[in-house]
């Protein structure tokens, strides 16, 4: 849940990002092939978003599927170093992902990057979504329809591994305390040979600490956008 917070707050920050020399923005649209491993498995709802099944050992066909969602979100867009063929871009992209299977997946990308006067362009840089924080790259073209600018874009982020650490566990059983009782002849007992036996605990099971490693699982997005120039 604090994961989704900071991925919120940085989203709505990006509003006061100033303009260098041009700014566009506008909204984006597309898909995202995931590879097998936890957000793939969480997509497939084989394992709970925030449920310990994430953090432990996968058997069957958990962790063993890729999965697609869909993505929906915007990008704000600043050029800079404007060489005639080629300027320098920088762009923040605020997505959420998983919503046409009722989930809220938000991811925030900052790229920097190079477009040329045909309108290639290749970026990269941070990634910030609920799996972490890992580097995202870029490629695409930007078709221009008038003032219209349609940013067509493949972004690829590597997989990295999650390692879940668990304390050791110990389950114990309490066994009540109790008297030994001693009777004389006449059946009353006889307490200066009665014994009583403390209560304790018996040790039942143990599990020693150890830890899980679940990739993340490689994410390739095509995305399209309709930038608008302000």
């Amino acid at each position: 849940m604090k994961r989704i917070i900071t991925i919120v707050l940085l989203s709505v920050s990006i509003l006061s990002v100033d303009a260098q020399v041009d700014k566009l923005a506008g909204p984006r649209v597309g898909v995202t092939m995931v590879q097998a491993g936890s957000l793939a498995s969480i997509l497939r709802k084989d394992v709970s978003l925030f449920s310990d099944d994430i953090r432990e050992e996968w058997t069957g066909s958990i962790g063993k599927n890729g999965a697609v969602m869909s993505q929906y979100g915007w990008q704000w867009e600043s050029r800079f170093l404007d060489g005639g063929d080629v300027v320098g871009i920088v762009e923040w992209i605020a997505l959420v992902g998983g919503m046409e299977k009722g989930m809220f997946l938000p991811s925030v990308s900052s790229m920097v990057g190079l477009r040329t006067a045909s309108g290639f362009e290749f970026a990269a840089g941070p990634n910030l979504s609920l799996g972490g924080i890992a580097m995202v790259i870029g490629i695409g073209k930007t078709l221009k329809f008038g003032k219209l600018n349609v940013p067509v874009n493949i972004a690829y982020v590597p997989s990295m591994n999650k390692t879940y650490h668990h304390d050791a566990e110990e389950e114990y059983l309490w066994h009540e305390g109790y008297y030994d009782y001693v009777y004389d002849e006449n059946g009353d007992i006889n307490w200066q040979e009665t014994t009583y036996t403390d209560g304790y605990d018996e040790l039942i099971s143990s599990t020693p600490a150890y830890t899980v490693s679940h990739p993340t699982g490689a994410r390739i997005s095509v995305m399209v956008g309709f930038n608008l120039g302000k």
